[in-house]
């Protein structure tokens, strides 16, 4: 298992080992001797006695044997048997990223990799934590000539030459390593045809991808940005399949969403196992789930909280604005074909309360969402 902080990937080991638990304790357990030894007055005060031939004193051993034949019954109270994980880290890599990381990936080759940061992308073999290979690297001569940046990478689950990573511009390319070392040139670009509409100050930052998914297949791919979810066709490359508002309520309040530094917050998204159903969070701890293959618009909303429904607060105090390269490229956003999704109540949302990293089991209908500090699982 692969983990990472700002600057640091972690290789981890899991193993499922089983312990023993103590369930009754006895209430005459045996002695250690080290401690006998400390209790004997005649060991404090050094009494000259006469001592078996293993150096221990006579006395010292009748208690011992006295105490060393527990019954069988005791035996199956004291001990019992439990499954845990047993973790060990096994690998460090570091070193590599000026900026912080956003994404690592796996590859299907199960060798090698990836780590991404605001600008570059590094290629690992996991068996090597002292040498990477930089396969993308965005950073221009001059930062004030900086137009996009990354903001997350992924592998391709099937094909182990070809990843995908997004941009702050709203795209999503397609990358073959066959092609280059270096991933400068991109296979395939996915952008809307239908994006250049009226544009404006909120809609250029509002067009970053916080976070984009493959399919189990790898037809697909699931992006997420502030408004929308969206269905990519890897083979169609002019405009998504479907388009998911999410966010749509909240446009007439850009300018309060920018002034409290919402506007920047990053939701993810995951695909179902079959590829099917996909999910996102959002405000008011709220997880939004479509399918992409009955039509319909509306989708379900499951609020994670254990006071599911509770009254929601319409304000939030501003918050110190954070610092980031994504705040200096902004590029594309466009109005298209969607299915309206509000999911909502227009003047319901807590904005103090952001659901913004979920995940879908690979095998069953089980959703894992973080809200807070509390971890929701709900299953169909």
């Amino acid at each position: 298992m692969l983990s990472t902080n700002d600057k640091t990937i972690k290789l981890w080991k899991v193993k499922e080992c089983k312990v023993k638990k103590v369930k009754e304790m006895n209430t005459h357990p045996f002695t250690c001797l080290d401690n006998m030894l400390l209790a004997e007055r005649s060991f404090v005060s050094r009494e000259d006695k006469p001592a078996v031939a293993n150096g221990y004193r006579q006395e010292w051993m009748e208690k011992i044997a006295k105490n060393a034949s527990p019954s069988q019954d005791m035996h199956s109270k004291v001990a019992d048997m439990e499954d845990t994980a047993h973790t060990r880290c096994r690998k460090v890599y570091a070193h590599a990223h000026d900026f912080n990381i956003n994404s690592i990936s796996n590859n299907s080759d199960c060798e090698t990799f990836l780590s991404a940061d605001d600008l570059r992308i590094n290629l690992w073999n996991l068996e090597i934590s002292d040498q990477c290979f930089n396969i993308l690297d965005m950073k221009p001569a001059n930062m004030e000539d900086l137009t996009e940046v990354i903001t997350t990478a992924e592998f391709h689950p099937i094909h182990c030459n070809l990843l995908a990573y997004s941009s702050s511009r709203g795209f999503i390319r397609l990358v073959d390593m066959r092609q280059s070392a270096l991933c400068d040139h991109s296979a395939r670009i996915l952008q809307d045809g239908d994006s250049h509409g009226l544009k404006s100050f909120f809609t250029e930052i509002i067009a970053s991808i916080s976070d984009m998914k493959f399919s189990r297949d790898g037809r697909h791919i699931l992006s997420r940005d502030y408004m929308n979810l969206k269905l990519w066709d890897t083979h169609m490359d002019s405009s998504p399949v479907a388009i998911y508002k999410i966010h749509e309520h909240l446009r007439p309040k850009l300018s309060e969403l920018y002034n409290n530094d919402r506007i920047f917050d990053r939701f993810g998204c995951c695909f179902s196992g079959d590829g099917l159903h996909f999910a996102t969070g959002s405000y008011s701890n709220l997880v939004r789930i479509f399918s992409g293959g009955d039509g319909s618009e509306e989708g379900a909303t499951i609020e994670a909280s254990k006071t599911p429904n509770r009254k929601p607060l319409l304000r939030t105090a501003p918050r110190a604005r954070r610092s980031s390269l994504s705040n200096l490229a902004r590029g594309f956003y466009r109005h298209g074909h969607e299915n309206s999704s509000s999911g909502s109540n227009e003047s319901s949302y807590d904005l103090s309360s952001r659901l913004l990293h979920l995940a879908w089991h690979p095998e069953t209908n089980l959703i894992a969402s973080a809200a807070g500090n509390s971890l929701f699982m709900y299953y169909s």
